[in-house]
């Protein structure tokens, strides 16, 4: 996968801090052409960067609630064409403008607006026109953004050792917008965008008002278990009056909130089952992950019931995990050395134990 840079503008950004408020301005240092482009030392920089951003890896619907890599789609509104979206409009100028001149006045509009955003740093900004070797007719934006990097010096003499660079950037920590988004090498989706970021940040989503990302794994399971929980209370308390219902709701509110939850032992493991059975058809590797006194256990939900089992013991709580074989790291553990007993033998040993409660030996 080969890009040629058709144009290239370079600007930079400053954040000033006067009076408590962030003062926000930018210089426009170049406008390449292609050749110029060649010939410059910019080049070397973004050497391996369009094609590493094309190929970036990026799901629709994100296995985090904060994935670094996103995918945006315009957003219009019902029977108005997609010419109706403003951000669509800026990227449709800079792919089809074609002289240096309408192509860093396009770039100065784009820039304007990154600038009205909150999150704007200090940094270089380069927004750059390419096509693909193999697709001449269907140009590229990618919109690279480097942060300036904080206390970097160079090696000067043996009498001052180092002296400080300004306004230094690195391409390591760049964050990248690429215009349309290519699934596959030579398909584009006019529609959708691919935006990387810092996991944290909003770098660019404050500045793409009118574009919106698909929800994520986790929110969509989130919703999903919510809708379970009030199909749950609304079928038990069918009454909306009833106090039990009521303050059923307000503990599911506080437990839905929690950032840290506890088992709530409300439903029936075929409840569990039946409600893990229909979130795993939306993407059947979603995880299951939580921790039982001090130990982290990570597996796929769809395993729950069938290799993941959990269960009361004494005053707390057993898992039962099922699988063929144990892998361990690198660090040795005489554990490692173990001949499993049966687990016959090892239930029967934590039910004889005289801290069993009576309640587990009864179900036994």
């Amino acid at each position: 996968m080969r890009f040629s840079v058709q144009h290239l503008s370079f600007f930079v950004i400053q954040v000033e801090s006067r009076d408590g408020q962030a003062v926000k301005s930018y210089k426009h240092y170049q406008t390449l052409d292609e050749q110029e482009y060649i010939d410059s030392e910019i080049s070397k920089f973004l050497d391996g960067e369009f094609t590493r951003t094309a190929k970036r890896k990026v799901e629709k619907n994100p296995n985090s609630e904060q994935p670094p890599t996103k995918i945006g789609r315009f957003i219009v509104e019902p029977g108005h064409d997609l010419d109706s979206n403003p951000n669509f409009n800026l990227f449709l100028r800079l792919r089809t403008t074609d002289n240096k001149e309408d192509y860093k006045n396009a770039c100065d509009d784009l820039l304007r607006s990154y600038l009205d955003t909150s999150a704007v740093r200090g940094g270089a900004l380069i927004i750059v026109q390419s096509v693909l070797a193999t697709h001449l007719d269907d140009p590229f934006i990618f919109v690279f953004k480097c942060d300036f990097e904080q206390k970097i010096a160079r090696i000067s003499d043996e009498k001052s050792l180092v002296s400080q660079v300004e306004m230094a950037i690195n391409a390591k920590n760049m964050k990248s917008i690429q215009y349309p988004y290519m699934p596959e090498e030579g398909i584009v989706e006019d529609w959708e965008l691919k935006i990387h970021q810092s996991s944290h940040a909003r770098y660019f989503e404050d500045f793409l008002k009118f574009v919106t990302y698909e929800q994520s794994i986790p929110e969509i399971v989130n919703e999903h278990v919510m809708e379970f929980v009030q199909t749950y209370v609304e079928n038990k308390w069918p009454d909306s009056s009833h106090e039990e219902r009521h303050q059923e709701e307000r503990e599911l509110e506080l437990w839905a909130a929690s950032d840290k939850r506890n088992l709530q032992e409300k439903w029936e493991p075929e409840q569990v089952v039946e409600a893990a059975t229909r979130i795993i058809e939306i993407k059947p590797e979603i995880e299951i992950k939580f921790k039982l006194g001090e130990t982290f256990i990570k597996g796929f939900l769809a395993d729950y019931g069938d290799k993941i089992h959990l269960t009361k013991l004494r005053d707390g709580y057993a898992v039962i995990i099922e699988g063929d074989a144990f892998t361990f790291d690198k660090s040795y553990s005489p554990v490692e050395l173990l001949q499993p007993e049966s687990f016959r033998s090892v239930s029967e040993r934590l039910l004889q134990s005289p801290n069993v409660a009576d309640d587990d030996l009864e179900e036994e």
